[in-house]
C-alpha cells in the first residue's frame, strides 16, 4: 500500500473538520538507571491538531511521523479493557534472560488486519522461537487470522513499544532481540498500522531506531517484511545489527493479498528458508533467490529485499546458532504465488 503527503495531510484536514477539537496524548515512560529517572517536565500543547499530526511542508511530515502517531476510533470501553488484559497476559509471561548466556527475545507484530498478516505474524512467531529456543520469551501481537476475532493483544506502534520496554527489562547485556513485523508500508513513511476503520499510524525508521536506543537494546536481528521497507537500514544499522527488509527503500514487495497466507517475503524467509537448520546469511541468500525466481516468474518488478549485517553481529549470532534445532519443519499454509497464479488461470 503506498501512501503519500498529499493523502495524509487531506485525512488530517477532513478528520480535523469533522472532529472540531482532539487530543493526541503521547506517553513517556521514563527509562530507569542506575543514578535514578529521568527528568520530567509539564506536557505543554504546540499547535493545532492537523498540523501536529502530519505538518504542512514534506519537512514536518516527516518530523510528525517521526513521532510515531497513532490513532483509535470508535473503540467500545470494552475493547479497551480487553487490549489491557491481553497485554498485562502477554507481558506478564515473559521469562527472564539467564546471566552468562545468550538469549533471544522474539517479537512477532503485525500491523495491520488483513488476515494475511495475523496469519504470517502468528507462524513466525513459532518458526522464530523454535529457532533461537526463545520459549518463554516470545510475544505476538496481532490482529486476525480470519477464523474469527484475535485471541491476542492487537499490534500496533503502542503494543509494540510497550513489548519492547518490557523486553528490555527482562534482558542481560548480552541477549538479543528477534523482531519481526509484517505489514503494509509506506514510501518516505515506514511501517503502516492500519485495523480497519478504527487503528491508524506509523512506526518511521527514525521512531523505531528511538524506541530500541532510548531502550539499551542494542544486540538485535530485524526482519521487516513491508513495501519500501529498505527506508530502515541507513537509520537502524549498526555493529551488532543484524537487519533484513522485504524490499528496497523505493520498491514495493508482494503477496499482501489478504486471502493469502503468506507474503513473498515471509513465506521465503520465514516458511521455508528459516525452517532449515543453516546459517543465519546462508538462509537470507536462499529466501532472496527464492523471492527473485516468484518475481520473475510472474512478471513483477523486483524488490529488491535489503540486507545489513554488522561487524560484531557474530558475537551474539554464532551463540544463538549454536542452540539452532538440527532438523526442519515442513512449511505450513498456501504458497505466497497461489492468488498470482488463480489470477493467471
Amino acid at each position: 500500500m503506498k501512501l503519500t503527503f498529499d493523502l495524509l495531510r487531506r485525512h488530517a484536514r477532513d478528520l480535523g473538520a469533522a472532529l472540531g477539537v482532539a487530543l493526541i496524548a503521547v506517553v513517556s515512560v521514563a527509562a530507569q538507571t542506575g543514578s535514578g529517572t529521568q527528568s520530567w517536565s509539564l506536557p505543554e500543547h504546540q499547535g493545532d491538531f492537523p498540523r501536529m499530526l502530519v505538518g504542512k511542508s514534506p519537512t514536518e511530515v516527516a518530523a510528525s511521523l517521526d513521532r510515531g502517531p497513532q490513532m483509535e476510533t470508535g473503540r467500545s470501553p470494552q475493547w479497551y479493557l480487553g487490549q489491557h488484559r491481553k497485554m498485562a497476559q502477554a507481558l506478564g509471561a515473559l521469562q527472564a534472560g539467564q546471566p552468562g548466556r545468550v538469549d533471544a527475545f522474539v517479537v512477532a507484530v503485525g500491523l495491520d488486519s488483513d488476515p494475511v498478516f495475523g496469519r504470517e505474524t502468528r507462524e513466525a512467531g513459532k518458526v522464530l522461537e523454535r529457532r533461537y529456543n526463545a520459549a518463554g520469551r516470545t510475544i505476538v501481537l496481532a490482529g486476525t487470522d480470519g477464523s474469527g476475532p484475535s485471541d491476542l493483544p492487537n499490534g500496533s506502534p503502542e503494543s509494540l513499544a510497550e513489548a519492547l520496554a518490557r523486553i528490555a527489562e527482562l534482558m542481560q547485556p548480552e541477549d538479543v532481540l528477534v523482531l519481526y513485523s509484517t505489514s503494509h508500508g509506506g514510501a518516505r513513511i515506514g511501517l503502516v498500522y492500519h485495523d480497519g476503520d478504527e487503528g491508524f499510524g506509523f512506526i518511521s525508521p527514525a521512531r523505531l531506531k528511538a524506541m530500541l536506543d532510548d531502550l539499551g537494546i542494542r544486540n538485535r536481528l530485524l526482519i521487516l517484511s513491508a513495501c519500501y521497507s529498505g527506508q530502515f537500514v541507513a537509520a537502524l544499522a549498526s555493529d551488532t545489527t543484524a537487519l533484513f527488509t522485504a524490499a528496497s527503500a523505493d520498491r514495493p514487495s508482494f503477496g499482501c493479498m489478504s486471502e493469502n497466507d503468506w507474503t513473498f517475503f515471509g513465506d521465503a524467509l520465514i516458511n521455508h528458508a528459516m525452517r532449515q537448520p543453516v546459517p543465519l546469511a546462508d538462509a537470507v541468500l536462499e529466501a532472496q533467490r527464492m523471492i527473485a525466481r516468484w518475481e520473475s516468474g510472474a512478471h513483477l518488478n523486483a524488490s529488491n529485499p535489503q540486507t545489513s549485517i554488522g561487524a560484531k553481529v557474530r558475537q551474539w549470532l554464532d551463540p544463538l546458532e549454536a542452540q539452532m534445532p538440527q532438523s526442519a519443519t515442513d512449511p505450513v499454509g498456501k504458497p505466497a504465488t497461489a492468488a498470482l497464479e488463480n489470477m493467471q488461470h
